[in-house]
C-alpha cells in the first residue's frame, strides 16, 4: 500500500493510493502515528481498503500533501553514508553508523515551503531513503530486523552547514531547524520495494540534476541500520530513520552551493514518488 495523509498543516486526515488515484480512508480512523503501527494498523487498513472497494472517495490532486507519518517520536538520521559523499566532503570512511537527530518539529508536508532560518547562509539539501519503524525494536539482530520496517519514503534532510559544522558541538542544530524534514509524498509498505539497495535518487536545484546516485552506495544498508541503532535506544512504531545522502550536497562544490530566497528543489527516489520545495527567507510571525 502506499499511505498518505493530506490537508492543512495540524489537520491532516488520512488516505491512501491505489492505481495512482488518491482515496479517503478517514473513516477508518486515527492517523498514521505509533498507536496505528503498533495495533497492526497496516493489516486493518488494507482490509478495511478491500472492504470498501468501489465506495472510497477520491481526494482532489490540489489537496495538500502532510508528512505521511504523524507524530514519530524521534527522526534519527545518519552521516556519511554513501561512500561517494564521504569522498567529496573529504570525511574519512565511518567505521560504524554517524547517528544524529532531526527535531520532530522540523517535520513538513513533502511540497511545504521550506525556510531558511534566521541568520542562515549555509542551506543545503540531502536527498534521503527513510525508514518507517512498524513495531518496537530493542536489541533486533540484523537477520530479524526487516520484520521491524513498516515501510520507506522520500525525505529531503536539509541541513544549515554553518550551525551543523561551524558552531560547535553536536550536528544537530544545523539539521532540526523548522521546515528542515520533508518527507513524502508517501509512505510505501515494504512490499512495495523489491530491494531498498537498488533505488535510483536524485534532486535538482532549479532544474538542475545537482544529485544522482543510487542506494547500492550505501556504506551501511537497512538492516544493519535498524539493528544497530536499537543498540542504544528502543525504536518505536512510526519512528523514522534516514539513511543518508549521495554526493551532489551544496557543501561539495567548489566554491560551495547554498540555498537561497526564491529557488526550487525537486527530488525523487524510485518507486517513492517525487517533491518539491521552495525556498522562503526567515519572517517573523
Amino acid at each position: 500500500m502506499k499511505l498518505i495523509r493530506y490537508g492543512d498543516a495540524g489537520k491532516e486526515k488520512i488516505g491512501v493510493i491505489i492505481d495512482n488515484v488518491r482515496y479517503d480512508v478517514s473513516a477508518y480512523g486515527g492517523d498514521y502515528n505509533e498507536q496505528f503501527f503498533e495495533d497492526n494498523g497496516l493489516a486493518r487498513l488494507e482490509e478495511f481498503v478491500k472492504a470498501n472497494q468501489g465506495r472510497l472517495i477520491e481526494v482532489p490532486d490540489s489537496e495538500r500533501l502532510g508528512s505521511p507519518v504523524s507524530g514519530p517520536s524521534k527522526i534519527v538520521c545518519i552521516g556519511l553514508n554513501y561512500a561517494k559523499h564521504a569522498q567529496e566532503t573529504g570525511a574519512k570512511i565511518p567505521e560504524e553508523p554517524i547517528l544524529f537527530f532531526k527535531a520532530t518539529t522540523a517535520l513538513v508536508g513533502p511540497n511545504d515551503n521550506i525556510v531558511i532560518p534566521k541568520n542562515s547562509v549555509k542551506t543545503d539539501w540531502e536527498v534521503e531513503l527513510a525508514i518507517v519503524i512498524g513495531k518496537k525494536a530493542s536489541y533486533v539482530s540484523e537477520e530479524e530486523a526487516m520484520d521491524y520496517v513498516a515501510g520507506y519514503c522520500l525525505h529531503n534532510d536539509v541541513s544549515e552547514r554553518e550551525f551543523q559544522l561551524e558552531r560547535g558541538g553536536t550536528w544537530d542544530k544545523g539539521k532540526g531547524c523548522d521546515t528542515f524534514a520533508p518527507i513524502g509524498p508517501f509512505l510505501a509498505t515494504k512490499d512495495e520495494i523489491d530491494d531498498p539497495h537498488k533505488l535510483r535518487l536524485w534532486l535538482k536545484l532549479n532544474g538542475e540534476i545537482l544529485q544522482d546516485g543510487n542506494t547500492d552506495d550505501l556504506i551501511f544498508g537497512v538492516p544493519k541500520l535498524v539493528s544497530y541503532i536499537s543498540q542504544f535506544m528502543t525504536l518505536l512504531p512510526g519512528d523514522i530513520i534516514s539513511t543518508g545522502t549521495p554526493s551532489g550536497v551544496g557543501l561539495g562544490f567548489d566554491p560551495p552551493k547554498y540555498l537561497k530566497p526564491g529557488d526550487v528543489l525537486e527530488l525523487g527516489i524510485d518507486g517513492l514518488g517525487t517533491s518539491r520545495q521552495v525556498i522562503k527567507a526567515y519572517a517573523k510571525n
